[in-house]
């Protein structure tokens, strides 16, 4: 952009006012140029682009503020958007070169509907031919931005031209373009091919960049041809660093999707890997090296990454220091420790944190207090953000020395005494929990950290959360009575929802410690003066629970279940259910709640082109959770077949786009499955009667046929529903193969008058076929604490088993696997595996058919190249289905 635009001097007065000073006491000031505008003063200025005489500096200032307010998120109307469009292109008589370029970013910018591009395609056509380059290569850009298919078939002809163009600029225009329109218009860009890779023989660093991504993408789908590209391009003839790079990133791409034997170590296109660490390019240096790191490889074809980052680390300049450090696999670099430790006091903060961190993962017990000392004179001097970096890295080194509790503890509570933002605190107090959970020796002097925080914690959510930890916890110590000063003082001193939860803690301390009930009770009575509701409540509710004069359930156990159980029913459904509950004498059932959060029940698909009624656009929030209970339970045939438990999602039986759309939700009930099949009419010259869907049940032995209900009618565009149900053993889950085939009579339409034939033909229309899977009767129920929620389960009831899941493409897709053939909710976020791991462990819960409560400890493993073990580790409220969910794992 020319200097004249970012100056002081691009308007008057009013753009020339000071946004931000440096410093209070330097007089230097920072000027913003466009401090103060507004849209519509702009957009009476753009009538100078209407003048017959242009003066292009001043039309020049003016669409730099619409840009301006364009990138800050200003919406033009559509009317506003249209003058302005019509008014830049009068631009175009100008052969200021600037202003030019101006012109092509605004147009570019405002995105003209179809009609309005006809306007300026003329324009930049002719630009496009132009013999300036520079208003070649921002014609081509605008021009392939704002058309659509039909137009660009009449410049394809040019853009190939400009592909081979001699002048660079104009080249990598025209690829940038063609990536860019590949999305939109594959087949019309899949004809440049030669023209494409022509152009990745180019000298031009940029042309041959840009060429290699697009011939990629342009064979993206074909895996033989992307292997053959990969293999022809990694004989040497890439020039560019940039194209190099690219290139490193397809090669590790083919080596991952090779089905080549890994073990032996024949892996194609590595030595191409290796070879390029020793590129004259830095840049190809850190790519190759980074993806080798990221690489399930041996220790000696890892070594010479190893070599070339631990150089980097002496480099004089950061961004390599930084690349060299920000590794996948810490435990690898353990020899360049000493270089690690010099970049601690290194000035850039972020290589310091990447250093501390790493060294954090590599050191050993003996290093650990050592590090500890010098960590804690680091931490003040960087921001929160790398703060957190490295107290998760410190959790991670406690949980595996955890004779180093002591020490870390000590420096995690001093560092909440600090001062720091919300997540870096929670980041904290998260990892003490964790801490605590896992290291039992931790428990007593991790709890007295948390209590001597809240004493003047400032965040409510922090406070809360330590309080509800400290009633799961605090009770099970040597001496919990020195946590009761603590909680109480809560009550006294902090706002109206800490308040709250401490007086719910007070009550679990009372419920688990007879000796501390009596104390318990009087602090208890004093919270029913509070002002706020909520805490009243609260405490009439535990004291009288406490004390007897209320019952929960029908023995001690009940009532510790009360008060320690997390809520087994997600809020969202739970409120819908208050919302639509009627006051009677019939007492509000929780129960009825259905227990899965669960997408709209009828999964309309409408014709293409045709917008859906008015009423069903936006159903209320009621409907998404009770309107299959509702449905089913006003249709005769099923009435007796007792309390719904589950509902799977819509699964398709049709293929996108196909004149019938059809999908099925299967209803489970204890000794019940009904099919609901969703059924869509997509053809406007066909009226459907009688329609039924006509099951074939033989590969499901233990499904019995006992009812069906048809459609009667199923006009064009609507959605109709089909039932069909079957019987089946009483809670077991069973499971079979279902094919299905539509029949139905037709009628023909008249369009114009929206009147049905009297005749009718009988046809049929053949659906894909679908399964009914253990997965089906497990409901994905979470619990706020999987170790709390463990421990009060029988231990009679543990399972134990170990299974070999033979080869997986990576330890995530064997997790991903399991989870899905269990149908549970995973828990404390451990369905996500860190990448490159060679263990991991997995939480999971879910309650059974019979309303049984199930928690699934995993255990995963890499015993060879990409062979998964797993350690299977279950409890529940029955030892039997302890025993079906290792049946399902064994059978899956």
């Amino acid at each position: 952009m020319p200097r004249s635009l970012v100056g002081g001097d691009l308007a008057g007065p009013e753009m020339a006012q000071p946004y931000m000073k440096k410093d209070d006491d330097d007089e230097e000031v920072e000027y913003s140029p466009f401090f103060g505008i507004e849209k519509g003063a702009v957009l009476q200025e753009a009538r100078a682009f209407h003048d017959p005489q242009l003066d292009v500096r001043r039309c020049s200032q003016v669409i730099t503020k619409l840009l301006y307010l364009l990138n800050q998120g200003e919406t033009f109307t559509k009317v506003e958007a249209t003058e302005v469009f019509f008014a830049v292109t009068k631009l175009f008589q100008s052969s200021d070169a600037g202003l030019r370029r101006l012109v092509y970013l605004m147009i570019k910018e405002l995105s003209p509907s179809s009609d309005e591009v006809i306007i300026v395609t003329s324009s930049l056509m002719k630009d496009m031919n132009s013999k300036t380059d520079m208003y070649r290569a921002n014609a081509i850009r605008v021009l392939c931005r704002i058309i659509d298919g039909t137009l660009l078939t009449q410049i394809e002809r040019y853009l190939k031209q400009a592909i081979v163009d001699k002048n660079p600029v104009v080249a990598s225009a025209a690829l940038v373009s063609g990536i860019l329109l590949s999305q939109a218009n594959p087949e019309i860009v899949k004809r440049w091919s030669n023209e494409v890779q022509e152009a990745v023989q180019s000298r031009a660093p940029l042309v041959q960049f840009h060429g290699l991504a697009l011939l990629h993408q342009i064979r993206q789908n074909d895996r033989l041809a992307v292997s053959k590209l990969v293999s022809s391009l990694t004989r040497g003839s890439v020039r560019s660093p940039l194209a190099q790079c690219l290139l490193i990133r397809y090669t590790s791409q083919v080596m991952r999707e090779s089905s080549m034997n890994t073990q032996t170590g024949d892996r194609p296109f590595f030595d191409f890997l290796e070879s390029s660490l020793r590129h004259k390019s830095e840049m190809v240096i850190l790519e190759a090296a980074r993806k080798i790191t990221e690489m399930d490889v041996t220790s000696r074809e890892l070594a010479p990454a190893i070599t070339v980052l631990q150089l980097f680390l002496s480099s004089s300049k950061p961004v390599l220091r930084f690349a060299a450090v920000a590794m996948t696999r810490p435990l690898a670099v353990t020899n360049c420790n000493v270089d690690l430790e010099s970049l601690m006091s290194d000035t850039n903060r972020s290589i310091a944190t990447l250093a501390i961190t790493t060294l954090l993962k590599t050191g050993n017990e003996s290093s650990v207090d050592r590090l500890m000392k010098q960590i804690t004179n680091f931490m003040s001097d960087i921001a929160d953000e790398f703060k957190i970096v490295v107290v998760e890295a410190i959790r991670s080194l406690c949980l595996k020395f955890p004779l180093k509790y002591r020490s870390m503890l000590n420096f995690l509570s001093n560092s909440l005494r600090e001062e720091g933002g919300f997540e870096y605190k929670k980041a904290i107090v998260d990892s003490i929990i964790t801490l605590i959970s896992e290291i039992p020796d931790a428990k007593e002097i991790g709890l007295l950290h948390l209590c001597e925080f809240i004493e003047d914690c400032e965040f409510t959510y922090l406070s809360s959360q330590i309080l509800h930890f400290l009633g799961n916890e605090g009770p099970r110590t040597s001496d919990p009575s020195r946590y009761i000063r603590y909680i109480y003082n809560r009550v006294i001193l902090e706002n109206a929802t800490v308040r709250a939860s401490a007086v719910s803690t007070l009550a679990k301390f009372g419920a688990l410690v007879d000796t501390l009930k009596p104390r318990i009770f009087v602090l208890l009575r004093r919270c029913l003066f509070d002002t706020e509701d909520e805490v009243r409540d609260r405490a009439t509710l535990f004291l009288q629970t406490l004390g007897g004069e209320v019952s929960i359930g029908n023995n001690e156990k009940d009532a510790k279940g009360f008060l320690f159980g997390s809520l087994d029913v997600p809020l969202a459904n739970l409120e819908a259910s208050l919302r639509t509950y009627e006051p009677s004498e019939e007492p509000f059932d929780i129960s009825l709640v259905s227990r899965e959060v669960r997408s709209l029940p009828l999964q309309e698909k409408k014709a293409p082109g045709k917008k859906a009624p008015a009423a069903a656009a936006a159903p209320a929030p009621v409907a998404a959770v009770d309107a299959y209970q509702k449905m089913l339970s006003s249709i005769p045939e099923f009435t007796g077949f007792g309390r719904l438990f589950k509902s799977s999602e819509p699964v398709e039986l049709t293929e996108a786009e196909t004149e019938y759309a059809v999908n099925v939700v299967k209803h489970i009930y204890d000794s019940y499955v009904v099919l609901q099949y969703n059924c869509t009419n997509t053809i406007e010259e066909q009226l459907l009667e009688d329609v039924t869907v006509c099951v074939d049940a033989s590969d499901a032995e233990e499904f019995s046929e006992i009812c069906s209900k048809p459609l009667a009618r199923l006009p064009y565009n609507s959605t109709g529903q089909i039932f069909v149900a079957f019987e089946k053993p009483e809670r077991v889950p069973a499971i079979g193969k279902f094919l299905n085939l539509l029949k139905f009579t037709v009628k023909e339409v008249d369009t114009s008058t929206g009147e049905a034939d009297e005749d009718g033909v009988e046809d049929e229309y053949q659906l894909e076929e679908f399964e009914v899977v253990a997965a089906d009767y497990m409901l994905r129920v979470p619990v706020s604490n999987f170790r709390n929620a463990w421990e009060n389960m029988d231990p009679e009831s543990e399972r134990v088993d170990e299974y070999g899941l033979g080869v997986r493409e990576s330890l995530a897709e064997a997790v991903s696997a399991v989870i899905n053939i269990l149908g549970m909710q995973p828990c404390e976020g451990t369905e996500v595996v860190p990448r490159n791991a060679r263990s991991h462990s997995c939480l999971l819960s879910g309650v059974f058919i019979g309303d049984v409560k199930v928690l699934v400890r995993l255990s995963f493993g890499l015993s060879g190249p990409n062979e998964v073990a797993m350690k299977l580790t279950v409890r529940s409220d029955d030892p039997e289905i302890s025993d079906k969910i290792h049946e399902i794992v064994a059978r899956g």
